[in-house]
């Protein structure tokens, strides 16, 4: 079972598992621990599935989660749900044009006791940080959290100061609203291992989201954590390991290169891209008890992974995706 508290240095919410068996913690993940994971976060997110599979293989890829969507979609639930689930602490920025670096990443401050300076972490030292409407904030903020996500550590004060190797960043924007935004710049963007959208529920999904709401006055009644702590790590080191053939590897590159030269694409995939791309390919055969990447799994997450990085116009970017998976031949 697991218990939310409040981390008294920085107010998040702490997931605490309780283990009635020792064996779990020293128990190497299975099949049934992506099960539990992917029950778990169907249950927060009722009707999404293919949402869920996608939030999934970003997070044993170890990415970043980009989500841009309406309002009250199911965001911040889907966020709390996956912290809850690796057993982890989960924390919450609400991005504004007031915030500030240090309200991400943490201050120094000088204690009067001790005569001697502290440091107090932010938010962004948690397991799960959901980065609220990522766009509303001036960009000398967004890029404090570059180095979170690209390093999993901070700088304070020429002090570096190290998150935890699982930290997973899911940022949210509104697509509709763009008065007194600020659009994240290409070098933040090329973070995110994927770009989703959750979209509007069916009607039966949403019968059963208020049938389950009866009754209930938390927010998400009945979660437990899935994983014992290191298993998230050790799923994440297995993924790194499926194997990858020339030949896709192969596949990759001229997709890759393929978007450079596409005439509606202003900014082509980058090598890091690419790395994630694959990592992302891994993660997808993993999910789909596969030891080895297809052809296949590339394109089927395509389109999440491209439309994070490439510089395309909102309308176009299915067509040209499209485009761009039939322009380069699939190795047999």
């Amino acid at each position: 079972m697991a218990r939310r508290e409040p981390d008294p240095r920085s107010g998040s919410l702490t997931v605490t598992q309780t283990l009635t068996d020792n064996s779990l913690a020293r128990a190497a993940p299975n099949a049934g621990h992506i099960d539990g994971l992917r029950a778990a976060l169907n249950k927060a997110l009722r009707g999404k599935a293919d949402v869920v599979e996608r939030v999934l293989a970003c997070l044993l890829a170890r990415g970043h989660l980009l989500l841009e969507d309406l309002p009250g979609l199911g965001k911040t639930t889907l966020a709390k749900a996956v912290a809850v689930a690796v057993g982890g602490r989960f924390s919450r920025v609400q991005c504004t044009p007031d915030l500030l670096p240090g309200d991400i990443t943490g201050y120094s401050v000088f204690n009067q006791k001790t005569r001697e300076f502290e440091f107090l972490p932010g938010p962004v030292f948690s397991d799960v940080l959901l980065a609220d409407e990522i766009n509303r904030t001036t960009p000398r903020t967004q890029s404090a959290l570059l180095e979170a996500m690209a390093e999993r550590q901070v700088t304070v004060d020429n002090v570096r100061h190290t998150l935890t190797p699982t930290f997973f960043v899911i940022a949210t924007q509104n697509p509709v609203e763009h008065h007194g935004t600020y659009p994240l710049p290409e070098a933040q963007l090329d973070r995110f291992a994927m770009k989703l959208s959750v979209g509007y529920p069916e009607r039966d999904d949403e019968l059963g989201l208020l049938a389950a709401a009866v009754g209930h006055v938390a927010d998400m009644p009945g979660h437990e954590a899935m994983l014992a702590e290191g298993q998230l790590a050790a799923l994440q080191e297995r993924i790194a390991r499926i194997a990858v053939a020339q030949n896709v590897q192969a596949y990759l590159v001229d997709l890759g290169r393929a978007t450079r030269a596409h005439p509606k694409v202003t900014l082509g995939l980058s090598p890091r891209g690419m790395l994630i791309w694959q990592r992302v390919a891994q993660a997808w055969a993993f999910l789909k008890d596969r030891p080895f990447v297809t052809p296949d799994d590339v394109q089927e997450i395509a389109g999440p992974v491209l439309g994070a990085r490439l510089g395309i116009a909102p309308g176009a970017a299915g067509s040209v995706i499209d485009q761009l998976m039939e322009s380069v031949a699939v190795p047999v």
